[in-house]
């Protein structure tokens, strides 16, 4: 018996990224990608490229979900559904006093 290499796709995988982004999404995804990788040579603008990876990917899962073009039109033309944070997260407050903490 012969084991095979599982082949696991990595999500920050560039090429991964621009297969699954959306055609309308992926010239911007580009422009971002090549100034990323230009300024990555400076190895202290490395975490940029990944951070910059990560977000995109995170739009990859967002333009899947049902309306997400509509709900951005919506904010952009001012007609969406908004509620204030205190609202929505239950103890907004205390986050936001802990993360206010945080940068001192």
């Amino acid at each position: 018996m012969s084991a095979e290499p599982v082949h696991i796709e990595d999500p920050d995988d560039p090429e991964i990224i621009l297969r699954d982004l959306p055609e309308q999404e992926r010239a911007q995804f580009l422009r971002q990608y090549h100034e990323a990788v230009d300024a990555a040579h400076d190895p202290a603008d490395y975490r940029r490229l990944r951070q910059l990876l990560h977000a995109w990917r995170l739009t990859v899962i967002a333009t899947r979900q049902p309306g997400y073009y509509e709900e951005i039109d919506a904010v952009r033309n001012g007609t969406a559904r908004t509620m204030r944070a205190e609202e929505a997260i239950p103890d907004w407050q205390e986050r936001l006093a802990a993360a206010r903490a945080q940068q001192r």
